[in-house]
Formats: C-alpha cells, sequence, structure tokens
C-alpha cells in the first residue's frame, strides 16, 4: 500500500512518518496543496493519502479568511480531484470547530455543523469538498486539542510555564479531550488500511482521546505526572484571555462509527498524556520544570 502524507513538517505529521516509515511525506516546502498540476503529480502511484496540511492560525482567520479557506477548503478540493483521478483514498484531518460547540453530550459524527469562526468556516469547506468529489473513498477525520513532540503545543507550554512561574491560571470552562498525534496518527494508519481493504465505510469519524476533562483538568493532571504539586494551577474563566476568533465551550467528539470499521476508539486522554510525557521530548521539559522547583524558582 502506498502511502502519500501531506504536511508532513508538522507535529501530526511526524508522528505519521514514525508510524509509516516506507510513506512518501511532504512538507509545505515541498507541495503547495493549493496548486492542482503539483498536487495532481504528488498524488498519482499513492493508494492512500493523508492530508495533514492546513492553515492553523485560528485567530488570523478571522482577518485572513480567504487565505484560511484557500488552503483548507481549495487544497483539499484539489486533493480529492487528483486521488479520484488517480483511485486513491483521502484522509481529511478536520476540526471540531466545524461544530457550534454548545452540546452537553458528545456530539455523534452526523452532528448538524455550525462553526463558531473562520477558522472552522475554512475546515468545513474543505470536509464538504473531500465527501462530495469523493463519496465512495473520502474520509473527514475531526480531532481537537492536539499536542506532540514537535511545535508549540498547549501541553509543552504548560511545562514550560511550570519551570518560569509560581503558579498558573487556566480556564475550567472549556471542555475537550486532549488529544496526542500518536494515538491519531495510529488511528489514521488504521482507517486508511481498512478504507483501502473496503472495511470502512467512507465519511465523517472522530479522532479524539476518550474521555473528557478542561483545560484546567488537564493542566493539573501535567503537574501531577511531572511530579508538580497541581495545587499551582488556579482556575480562571475564558473572559480572562480574549481572543479574536470564538472557542467552542464544549468540544467533546463521540466515537461511534470506529467500531463498524472493526477500529478500538483511542485510549482515553490521561493514558495518552502519561505516554506522551514518556517521549523524549516532553521528558525534557518535565526535567527542567522539576529542577527550576528545586532550585526555588518555584514552590
Amino acid at each position: 500500500m502506498r502511502w502519500l502524507i501531506t504536511g508532513a513538517g508538522g507535529a501530526l505529521g511526524h508522528d505519521l512518518r514514525a508510524a509509516l516509515p516506507d510513506a512518501t511525506a511532504v512538507t509545505r516546502a515541498d507541495l503547495d496543496i493549493t496548486d492542482a498540476e503539483a498536487v495532481r503529480a504528488a498524488v498519482t502511484g499513492h493508494d492512500v493519502v493523508v492530508n495533514t496540511a492546513a492553515y492553523t492560525a485560528v485567530d488570523n482567520a478571522e482577518s485572513d479568511e480567504t487565505e484560511a479557506i484557500r488552503i483548507n477548503g481549495h487544497g483539499p478540493a484539489l486533493l480529492a480531484d487528483a486521488c479520484a483521478a488517480a483511485g486513491a483514498v483521502l484522509l481529511q484531518v478536520s476540526t471540531d470547530y466545524v461544530l457550534p460547540g454548545d452540546a452537553t453530550s458528545p456530539c455523534p459524527e452526523d452532528a448538524a455543523t455550525d462553526p463558531v469562526n473562520a477558522y472552522g468556516r475554512s475546515k468545513l469547506a474543505g470536509e464538504r469538498a473531500v465527501l462530495d468529489r469523493l463519496p465512495d473513498a473520502g474520509y473527514v477525520v475531526r480531532t481537537a486539542w492536539l499536542y506532540g513532540e514537535t511545535g508549540t503545543n498547549f501541553v509543552a507550554t504548560m511545562l514550560k510555564l511550570a519551570a518560569a512561574r509560581p503558579t498558573v491560571s487556566v480556564v475550567d470552562d472549556q471542555h475537550g479531550q486532549p488529544t496526542w498525534t500518536a494515538a491519531l496518527a495510529e488511528q489514521l494508519v488504521a482507517l486508511g488500511r481498512a478504507a483501502r481493504e473496503g472495511r470502512a465505510a467512507p465519511g465523517v469519524y472522530h479522532g479524539t482521546a476518550s474521555g473528557q476533562t478542561t483545560w484546567h483538568g488537564l493542566t493539573q493532571a501535567i503537574y501531577r505526572l511531572a511530579g508538580l504539586d497541581p495545587e499551582r494551577v488556579a482556575t480562571t474563566t475564558s473572559d480572562a484571555f480574549p481572543r479574536p476568533a470564538k472557542r467552542p465551550a464544549y468540544s467533546v467528539l463521540g466515537h461511534g462509527r470506529w467500531a463498524a470499521a472493526g477500529i478500538e476508539p483511542q485510549p482515553h486522554w490521561h493514558d495518552q498524556l502519561e505516554a506522551a510525557l514518556r517521549r523524549p521530548a516532553f521528558v525534557r521539559l518535565v526535567e527542567d520544570a522539576r529542577a527550576a522547583t528545586h532550585a526555588g524558582a518555584s514552590p
């Protein structure tokens, strides 16, 4: 099975390359997914394409929606057209931001979409393009609250703040599923194989960790697992951190479609976090936070 990974320079792309060492992996510098000719050439000869390339600056998209739609909407459309011509399966990574974020129980894959911000609208355009152009070979995998060993992410930021500050204030009015990119990568690989073998129906899947928590709950878990005092994490509300793009208050996704494809849901978010913190990049951050605490920089 011949795989193509787009956006391979990101955190998810990094873990997909580890899971698929024989795949063709292209970064933004290698492939502009809004270039139709380049996309056709890249897709030709592959059986499964995993698109992780995206405009991800959520707040910037509020004033740059045209560019966000060009990359997140038009790019996937071109990939879908190329996959249709090549007879390939396309896995399009999307976001919980396509949903309204006002539910009170986990949102099923067929929940009504109503993006809360420009970024969500741009990603919904990509979802629709893939599903419309590839009704038999298009797969949308929505994820949320991602963190990984590379790039900027919430887990790494909290560990760095633990080394620099005696306390941190974290919002407790947003609910979601912290998801490790390595766990999502494994699930995407399983879906791609099942799709190619005819065991997984096309359409929307939710690729997030099991369970749920708040950003505050996640931060306290990070501190506990790092051997730090979780009482150093204070609560606050989203109003204390105004941002250009609205964030959904409830980003908990249901995982009902995986069973029909014979694929297990992802592990619980706490188990994922515990495993992630054993990876070298996070181990270094944990050691720095502990050293700062022992040196008196933090209580």
